[in-house]
């Protein structure tokens, strides 16, 4: 064949110019914590290792002895006697942001590593009042909740006297796709009526729980996204049924738990109605955005604990003739682990950071990203501690075990991996679409 006989193929596609250098496409990206920060970061690690993760084997006894006397549901005394010390030395309300209601409260950037602390022992976020549902609660009713309503359950429950539940999750429907929802609240001269079943409604197993926040639809008839709403319910309204407590993976975490509910005629004023009807899900954005977060850098903190684990047992540890450790495998995983963890955090730091300056909804492709990401990496890491553990990493040994059932679920709670990869996906589309159309 002559040379002059080749044909040069035609690309099918073709490298498109960008519209900006690389350079300019990067973000800045200043993830340095404020001095505040800093000095509370101290704080508080010096906190959990004097006085709260020493007492991990207590509370545990506390928790074998209510249950062996028959009521499992009932306050810790060790968590109590701990958020009283905690208060008083100012560790407390540290989630909540720009809100005159909790002046101590740090911006979502410099929250993040203290949230990673708090998140290496399940339940030590109580003890400075910065546990789940009640931080996403105290934001709605911060945000959006009249002065009524705010004196009569944010001020106590940012207090630390009552507890509260969030209701959205339905049995019936799938509940990923929010628009499924299918509890009425209907509109009754000066009140609403609700009904409906709930479930897997986190915290309302707590006798302390005094208010659920509810959401529900109140126009059929109206888009797809202006059909809820979101209303304020007391928990000891006539017509509210507990029907049971909901297991994850064997746990029923008292004594919140997670529940199903009945609301059968369940009648509340109007005025409990938080920011009008069909705003429920401007709310839920509200809500879930820093909620997706917090979980977030909880699972990061738990997944350094089980590095942490992992690497003690693994030197400590001869099989075969040499220690554990010393086996590519496990260096290997070691490795990866290192490698999850940090990556998660940046994109954590780096969420927080937008949150912070453009934005929860300019946010919502990072903090999507972080969401599927986050409790993925902290999954491999406590499976990866399980194993090493053998038999002890399934038993109540360790807190592996919980700590895997606990972080398996954040792959569903405030919205499954699959609805995060979706969103990811349409805001990529979506960015690529408007530059071909420039």
């Amino acid at each position: 064949m002559f040379i002059a006989e080749l044909r040069v193929p035609r690309m099918r596609h073709t490298i498109r110019s960008m519209s900006e250098p690389v350079f300019r496409m990067m973000k800045p990206m200043d993830l340095t914590p404020s001095p505040r920060a800093l000095e509370l970061h101290r704080q508080l690690h010096a906190f959990l290792q004097e006085r709260v993760w020493p007492m991990e084997a207590a509370y545990a006894t506390e928790d074998a002895a209510n249950r062996a006397a028959g009521n499992p549901w009932q306050p810790s005394e060790v968590i109590e006697g701990l958020k009283a010390e905690a208060r008083a030395q100012g560790l407390w309300n540290l989630f909540l942001p720009n809100s005159a209601h909790a002046p101590e409260g740090l911006s979502n950037l410099d929250y993040a590593p203290l949230c990673e602390l708090m998140g290496r022992m399940y339940w030590s976020p109580e003890v400075f009042n910065c546990s789940a549902p009640d931080t996403g609660n105290m934001e709605v009713l911060a945000r959006y909740a009249g002065e009524a309503q705010q004196a009569r359950w944010l001020q106590p429950l940012l207090d630390g006297r009552i507890r509260s539940a969030f209701l959205m999750t339905e049995p019936a429907v799938a509940s990923s796709d929010a628009t499924n929802l299918q509890c009425g609240i209907r509109r009754d001269g000066d009140d609403y009526v609700l009904d409906g079943r709930k479930w897997f409604a986190s915290g309302a197993g707590d006798p302390r729980c005094e208010v659920y926040i509810v959401m529900g639809i109140t126009d059929t008839n109206a888009a797809a996204h202006q059909r809820h709403s979101m209303i304020v319910v007391p928990a000891d309204t006539p017509g509210i049924r507990v029907n049971r407590a909901m297991d994850v993976y064997g746990y029923d975490d008292a004594p919140h738990g997670h529940m199903e509910i009945d609301l059968v005629d369940v009648r509340v004023p109007a005025a409990n109605m938080l920011l009008g009807e069909g705003r429920g899900f401007e709310i839920a954005q509200g809500r879930l955005g820093p909620g997706r977060i917090h979980h977030c850098m909880r699972a990061i903190g738990m997944g350094e604990r089980a590095l942490e684990a992992m690497c003690r047992r693994l030197a400590s540890r001869h099989a075969f003739g040499r220690a554990i450790a010393d086996q590519s495998i496990w260096r290997e995983r070691i490795a990866e682990s290192r490698c999850l963890l940090d990556q998660a955090r940046l994109m954590v730091l780096n969420a927080a950071r937008m949150m912070d300056t453009v934005g929860n909804k300019a946010a919502r492709a990072e903090i999507a990203m972080i969401k599927v990401i986050a409790p993925q990496a902290a999954e491999k890491v406590i499976d990866w501690a399980v194993q090493a553990h053998g038999a002890a990493g399934v038993s109540q040994d360790t807190f592996l075990a919980k700590a895997w059932a606990h972080n398996r679920t954040l792959r569903l709670a405030d919205g499954p991996d699959e609805v995060h990869r979706d969103t990811i996906a349409r805001l990529e589309l979506k960015k690529h679409a408007a530059k071909d159309a420039a």
